[in-house]
């Protein structure tokens, strides 16, 4: 990271990155939502295939489901000095054995760290899925069922949830107290946690 450099330069280099192109089905498109006084922070998978045609995150039916699962407005989860929402891989990776292919693997290590550099702010991290788990929380070694059953862990600086697409619905069935026990307390932390954001936080 070039020294003192904006979060704005740096999610211009983020996203005009190339550099796991030769692997990309349909080209690099990084997708991806930053801003220095973000208070809560979305650590995801890789974008799909809706995403990547739209550049927008979370433009699908998961992310309808996320944004119930977290009391989020579209307004406030698409307001970034509000909520960031960094994937684990910025492009989509294509499809694989079952479902989409895992986040490609270049990209956490060339920008994760510098991204949460900027972000000194955040308050509150909402992991999801197993990718997410592996570099958020590397002492979770028993999977995400486990981790979410342990949601306490790590309360309140952060929470894992089951990744909110729908090829999950039966996850969702067979543990019914993950919406009755667990989500209500997720929607307080939110609402606790942007009724402290501060008036001097800036958007980038």
């Amino acid at each position: 990271m070039p020294r003192h450099e904006s979060l704005h330069a740096l999610l211009h280099r983020v996203r005009a990155c190339t550099i796991c192109a030769d692997y990309l089905p349909l080209g690099p498109r990084p997708v991806l939502q930053a801003g220095s006084g973000a208070r809560i922070l979305i650590a995801g998978q890789a974008p799909g295939r809706k995403v990547h045609a739209s550049g927008i995150p979370f433009d699908d039916a998961s992310g309808q489901r996320l944004r119930d699962w977290l009391g989020l407005t579209p307004e406030q989860f698409y307001d970034p000095s509000q909520v960031a929402i960094l994937p684990m891989g910025f492009c989509y990776p294509g499809k694989g054995i079952s479902g989409d292919a895992p986040p490609r693997p270049e990209c956490a290590p060339a920008w994760r760290a510098q991204l949460l550099a900027h972000l000194p702010r955040l308050a509150f991290t909402v992991v999801l899925g197993q990718y997410a788990l592996a570099w958020h929380m590397p002492e979770e070694r028993s999977g995400v069922t486990q981790a979410v059953q342990n949601w306490q862990r790590h309360w309140p600086a952060a929470v894992v949830l089951p990744h909110p697409s729908p090829r999950n619905n039966g996850w969702l069935k067979r543990n019914p107290w993950f919406e009755t026990q667990l989500l209500p307390e997720v929607r307080a932390r939110v609402i606790a946690v942007l009724a402290t954001k501060g008036r001097h936080d800036r958007t980038t």
